[in-house]
């Protein structure tokens, strides 16, 4: 790793914000880093769940489990990040992933989130020839898609009523939305 190295991530979530260097890193040096694969956004408030993965200067997972969540806090400042509280991980944390390719083609990743157990996806991962990128891939309407985000109907005053994907079809790069039901 390149220790201090200050390089551009590409950001695959559109308008999405880079993460301050030291918080999205979570303690690691790994300036490669994409801090924003895609994101999941509520009904509640602007806040939102940002997907991120850990890249070596080869733009490869870094360890077991390179992909990571935290909050950017949109309702305090563009700027304000946090970690997902323990009770948080139900519903926003990772339930599984594995690295299933780190050299040839696209790394990949397969990662299931708590909320979509039913819908794994591949993160994957590879260099654009000036920085890392990174894009989560799933099947939509029958063709692998982009995801983008993820929109939460939250249930008064408790509970989900339905998430929404909106992704982009790796066919031919219409927008595809699914309403998935809890």
């Amino acid at each position: 790793m390149r220790r201090g190295a200050l390089l551009a991530c590409v950001v695959v979530a559109a308008g999405a914000l880079l993460a301050p260097r030291g918080w999205a890193l979570e303690g690691q040096d790994d300036a490669w880093s994409v801090t924003t694969v895609f994101f999941i956004g509520k009904s509640e408030n602007r806040n939102q769940v940002h997907y991120g993965i850990h890249l070596d200067d080869t733009c490869a997972p870094i360890g077991d489990t390179p992909v990571y969540a935290y909050w950017q806090m949109l309702e305090h400042g563009p700027s304000s990040f946090e970690p997902l509280l323990p009770r948080e991980r139900r519903a926003y944390g990772i339930a599984e992933q594995r690295v299933l390719e780190r050299t040839r083609g696209p790394a990949r990743t397969r990662v299931v989130l708590e909320a979509l157990r039913s819908r794994p996806m591949v993160v994957e991962s590879y260099s654009d020839g000036k920085h890392c990128v990174a894009r989560a891939v799933l099947p939509m309407a029958g063709t692998p898609a982009v995801l983008g985000d993820v929109f939460v109907q939250l249930r008064w005053p408790f509970g989900v009523a339905y998430l929404t994907l909106a992704a982009h079809s790796l066919k031919d790069g219409t927008l595809v939305r699914e309403r998935v039901e809890p």
